[in-house]
């Protein structure tokens, strides 16, 4: 069989994410009878029948579920190959993918002792997913929620859940809150929004917000923002996580400078602790 261009894929991932050949051949900005062909052409091509078609309407057939969630995956993959390539060629530059409020005391170390390329910041709820689609080189996982898949990891912190509230609030003055407390109050998101913690302290200090993020925030509160800890969360295993086949020595070295950062603020935690 020859070999499937990549129009093709895209023609038909628009055929059966709109599952109408007129909505699909606007999406596309083309004619609809040049789109019908080069469906019913790539099904000769392979073998296989995608699409039932009747006068009313459009269905996948079974094979082509699969196949739209391997031309999908394909198509992502190019995509991330695309920006891998154009980003190997320009200006050396580090991307981290990293979720609100996780990881943001050791983060904030790193950047600050980290020799190098500076690292610059995306902020997402699907780091692994960043780093697979090439926005990304390096993410701070949560290793308890993300899909690891094809990515190599090394264990770096653990973080307790705490809620960020103003300070005059009156579950600020509790030792710790749950889930049910945090629901009744209308400034509660259950997920953070996609911005730095600097943002999400200061929507908080001014009533805003409500969010769990992770304890290591606590380091860079305000006096307007207390936090709490959170007893119905489970406690979250931090990690770095980068694709190997696209490492490249300014990633390398980012993560031995997290390495080196973490296991010196666990030694010392452990010493605080033996002290008290």
């Amino acid at each position: 069989m020859d070999q499937l261009e990549t129009r093709e894929l895209v023609y038909f991932v628009a055929v059966a994410e709109e599952l109408h050949f007129s909505r699909a051949a606007e999406r596309l900005g083309m004619a609809q009878p040049p789109l019908s062909r080069a469906v019913s052409r790539l099904e000769r091509r392979i073998g296989v029948r995608l699409l039932e078609r009747t006068s009313r309407r459009v269905e996948l057939t079974t094979a082509g579920v699969v196949f739209l969630n391997d031309c999908r995956r394909l198509l992502r993959g190019l995509d991330a190959a695309v920006q891998r390539t154009r980003r190997a060629a320009g200006p050396a530059r580090l991307v981290i993918a990293v979720r609100p409020g996780t990881g943001s005391g050791l983060l904030a170390q790193v950047l600050r002792s980290h020799e190098g390329v500076e690292p610059e910041l995306v902020f997402t709820d699907d780091q692994a997913g960043a780093l697979r689609d090439g926005t990304a080189e390096v993410a701070i996982l949560c290793m308890d929620s993300a899909d690891l898949t094809d990515l190599q990891t090394t264990e770096v912190a653990e973080e307790y859940p705490v809620a960020l509230l103003p300070h005059d609030h009156p579950l600020a003055h509790r030792t710790a809150v749950s889930t049910a407390d945090l629901r009744q109050e209308p400034a509660y998101l259950k997920r953070c929004p996609p911005i730095g913690l600097d943002e999400i302290v200061d929507r908080v200090a001014l009533g805003r917000l409500i969010a769990v993020v992770g304890s290591a925030a606590a380091d860079r509160l305000t006096r307007e923002v207390v936090a709490v800890p959170v007893t119905d969360l489970p406690a979250t295993t931090l990690a770095l996580g980068w694709l190997p086949k696209t490492s490249r020595p300014e990633v390398i070295a980012f993560a031995r400078t997290v390495q080196r950062i973490a296991a010196d603020r666990g030694s010392a935690q452990l010493l605080s602790e033996k002290a008290s």
